[in-house]
């Protein structure tokens, strides 16, 4: 264990929803706000002593995707993305610390990792089941988890494969990668592990009109949403702060 904070990353440009999933971050891995820490990567670029200062990374959601036109990328997202991988590489390559990139973040590192990111596999908002391989079964974060559950998603890309050097941890029937792990030190999950589903529904009315669902059928959504049992998920990131952060 360390006394080094962790560091809550943040990639979304609504700062209002940011500073809620930092909140849902924190209060699902159990930590005091000097335990988890955060930075705005939307408007701040990564710190160059950022590996020596913490002792892990919690990457959130964003409505950016890797797979939007080059075109059509602003300088901002260009290098929030490099700063990213950054982390990634430096993690997989035995330098940094230990990480776990969630939803656009997963994207972010199969394509570093020479994975394929494609619109292929979507996932609507709401509860997902999620069923874990073996690999998965015996994972350190994982492996306490139930062999199946539920967690939530909301994403218009995704991954058919793992990268060349990840093992898959868990799979799900609309989109096939659902956690993966680098190493032992490198985690990346396609689902939402730290919102509750009342934190996720308010979520979703910040992205109420950015083509995650339809929004004259938000009540609907939130509905199914409110009525899931979404457990397992925040386990995992409690296991996450006991194996990687601050004692």
């Amino acid at each position: 264990m360390t006394t080094a904070p962790l560091l809550y990353v943040c990639v979304r440009p609504q700062q209002g929803a940011a500073a809620a999933e930092y909140e849902s971050f924190r209060t699902a891995m159990h930590l005091e706000p000097g335990q988890l820490e955060t930075h705005d990567l939307v408007r701040e670029p990564l710190p160059v002593d950022v590996f020596d200062r913490y002792s892990g990374f919690l990457v959130g959601g964003s409505p950016f995707n890797v797979t939007d036109p080059e075109s059509s990328k602003h300088d901002v997202q260009r290098r929030l993305e490099a700063d990213l991988e950054h982390i990634a590489a430096g993690i997989a390559e035995g330098t940094g610390p230990a990480a776990m990139f969630t939803c656009f973040g997963i994207g972010v590192v199969t394509r570093m990792l020479g994975g394929e990111v494609s619109r292929a596999f979507p996932e609507d908002t709401g509860p997902v089941a999620v069923s874990l391989t073996e690999d998965g079964r015996k994972d350190p974060l994982l492996g306490g988890l139930a062999a199946r559950f539920s967690a939530l998603t909301a994403h218009k890309e995704g991954a058919g494969t793992v990268p060349p050097s990840a093992v898959l941890l868990a799979a799900g029937d609309g989109c096939p990668v659902q956690a993966y792990r680098v190493g032992d030190r490198l985690y990346a999950t396609q689902f939402h592990p730290e919102p509750t589903t009342r934190a996720f529904t308010e979520r979703m009315a910040v992205y109420r009109d950015d083509g995650y669902f339809a929004a004259e059928e938000y009540d609907v959504v939130a509905a199914r949403v409110l009525a899931a049992s979404v457990t397992e998920p925040a386990r995992m990131l409690r296991a996450f702060a006991r194996a990687f952060g601050p004692a």
